[in-house]
Order: structure tokens, then C-alpha cells, then sequence
């Protein structure tokens, strides 16, 4: 096996943080999430960003009306697509707490169309991945998602995927190493 490469973004340490990264920082740490971690590190090397960013996915993961359950699955699909293992690694977690199906995990993570998935998982496979692989959706996929998950639900999915995609891009790119004695859970696809 080859060695893993270094990070490309790794943390930058607390003391070296400019006021601004201080203030970023502990305005994430203050918040829902509870600590500052995984891209969140790399961003503040743009605490304007990183600052809008956490705004962005604290409206998503703590305050969207989406069910959690349907939230996580477009989140590990996102992921899925990205091969992020960092984002696959935390959220896996927190989609099984919600009451996502492991097996409709497991076929996401082996890059399969799940089965037995409910009507609205069903209904956010189809479109995510339609969007994901196709950069749009269909007439026909678009209309029985807002019939399943109205207008809000839609563009609140697709933001959703959007975020964790672009998070996802950081991670990769920054080549954020997994949590000390994590595993990767995400198998490779052959190239």
C-alpha cells in the first residue's frame, strides 16, 4: 500500500490564528457543532469564507425542516460522488442515528442503486443522482420531487448536495486525513 501523501491543509495552530480566524472559530465552536474540525480547519485560511460557510451548514444540518433521515442520505450521496471518507466518516453516523436504512448506505457507499428504499428515499436517489451525473433533472423527476418534498424541500436537497459537494472538493483537495484510528468506509472505485 502506498503511504498516505501529507495534507495539503492541515490545521493551522491556534496560536498562529490571525484576530479574525479567533473570532471565526469561536463563533463554529460556540455553535451546534461544538468544536472546530474537518473543513473547517482548511477554510479558515478564509475566515470570510469559512464564516459564511459554517452559517450555511448550520442552517442545513441544525435548523432545515428537512427530516434528518433524507438530509443525511443527500449528504452521503454527495459524498459518495466526491469519495470524501472525512465527510462519509462523520455523517454515516449521524444518517444511522436518524434511522437511515444501513443497507441503503452500504449500496450508496458500493456505488449501487439501493433497494427498499421508502417513496421519498426513492424520490431523492433518483433526482440526486440525476443531478449529480447529468448536471440536471428531468421533467418528470423534478415534478415527483416537489410532489414528495414541495419547492423549499427541493432547493433545500439540492443546497444540501451543493454544500457538501463543495465541502468535499476542500477536503480532497486539502487531502484532510481521517480522524486518528478512523478507517476508511468509502471503497475506492477502479479508475
Amino acid at each position: 500500500m502506498a503511504p498516505t501523501p501529507p495534507e495539503r491543509l492541515p490545521a493551522i495552530p491556534p496560536e498562529q490564528w490571525t484576530d479574525e480566524q479567533k473570532k471565526v472559530a469561536e463563533a463554529i465552536a460556540s455553535g451546534p457543532r461544538g468544536q472546530i474540525r474537518g473543513p473547517f480547519l482548511a477554510l479558515l485560511r478564509s475566515p470570510g469564507l469559512a464564516h459564511t460557510v459554517q452559517q450555511v451548514g448550520e442552517y442545513l444540518r441544525f435548523k432545515s425542516p428537512l427530516e434528518r433521515r433524507i438530509a443525511e442520505m443527500a449528504t452521503l450521496m454527495a459524498a459518495r460522488h466526491w469519495t470524501q471518507q472525512y465527510e462519509w466518516q462523520s455523517h454515516h453516523a449521524h444518517a444511522m442515528k436518524a434511522g437511515l436504512n444501513p443497507a441503503i448506505a452500504d449500496a450508496i457507499a458500493e456505488g449501487r442503486r439501493p433497494t427498499g428504499m421508502a417513496n421519498d428515499e426513492e424520490t431523492l436517489y433518483d433526482m440526486l443522482t440525476e443531478a449529480l451525473h447529468n448536471q440536471s433533472v428531468c421533467d418528470v423527476t423534478y415534478a415527483r420531487a416537489v410532489k414528495i418534498f414541495g419547492e423549499q424541500g427541493v432547493i433545500e436537497l439540492i443546497a444540501v448536495a451543493g454544500y457538501y459537494a463543495m465541502l468535499a472538493m476542500i477536503l480532497n483537495i486539502g487531502r484532510k486525513a481521517l480522524p486518528p484510528g478512523k478507517e476508511a468506509m468509502l471503497p475506492w472505485f477502479p479508475h
